[in-house]
């Protein structure tokens, strides 16, 4: 039965930490021909997609300043492991037949193209998936805040977080069995209740543009196609005045 998507053009936000797999540090190949397979399958169903991947497997910023490089110095660390991500991800799609771009941030044309905006709009019009890498290119501000920038710059109809669970939960259900999960919550829910979802600034940048944040499971294939038609088990995050359902 052939299924239909629910959006024209999506933003995917994949953590660093989602190349993983069962490394403690790194990329393993396994889990990215995995997740690339995820994002033909959603390609595969007319939609344009974009992609921000973070660096965390790599490198983090955070704990590069905890351990005494000033926190710039170590954000831009961070931001070069995206670049690293990118590639492995671009590498995997081209490998499946499907044209790929990474577009960076900071400026590294030797392996990638510098980010312009028209440019990255072009790419996804000729159907080819876009890697952002770089993060946002400044120091200070996450993959999260750079996956809602680009979303916004991008005019995507949805940012898809994929995660290590199925949705937003009240606390980590991993070390609480008492976690409530949500189906459905606001961007204020998010905010006001400090829900670890995404930082702060991310959602209020896709709150002040109306773009939904859809939380699902990376680590389960095919859920990505799921979410993107409708299906599966995730958590929607919009304004009061979109609507629940």
């Amino acid at each position: 039965m052939s299924r239909s998507a629910k959006f024209r053009r999506v933003m995917l936000k994949a953590s660093g930490e989602a190349l993983l797999g069962d490394s403690a540090y790194g990329v393993d190949f396994a889990t990215v021909d995995r997740i690339a397979r995820d994002i033909k399958a959603v390609q595969d169903l007319d939609v344009e997609v974009s992609v921000v991947v973070g660096g965390g497997n790599i490198f983090r910023g955070v704990s590069g300043a905890t351990a005494g490089l000033d926190r710039a110095s170590a954000d831009y660390m961070g931001m070069l492991a995206t670049v690293i991500n990118a590639l492995a991800i671009q590498g995997t799609l081209e490998a499946l037949g499907v044209y790929t771009r990474v577009l960076s941030a900071i400026p590294m044309t030797t392996v990638c193209e510098p980010y312009i905006r028209r440019r990255a709009v072009r790419h996804l019009e000729k159907g080819r998936v876009v890697i952002f890498a770089g993060g946002t290119g400044n120091p200070f501000f996450t993959t999260d805040t750079a996956a809602a920038l680009r979303a916004t710059e991008m005019g995507c109809d949805a940012l898809l977080k994929g995660t290590q669970v199925d949705g937003v939960y009240s606390s980590d259900p991993q070390t609480s069995k008492d976690a409530q999960r949500y189906d459905t919550l606001s961007y204020m829910d998010v905010l006001s209740r400090d829900l670890k979802v995404m930082d702060a600034a991310a959602i209020s940048l896709a709150r002040e543009n109306s773009i939904p944040i859809l939380v699902f499971s990376i680590q389960t294939a095919g859920a990505f196609a799921d979410v993107v038609c409708g299906e599966g088990r995730y958590t929607m995050i919009r304004g009061e005045e979109q609507g629940h359902g």
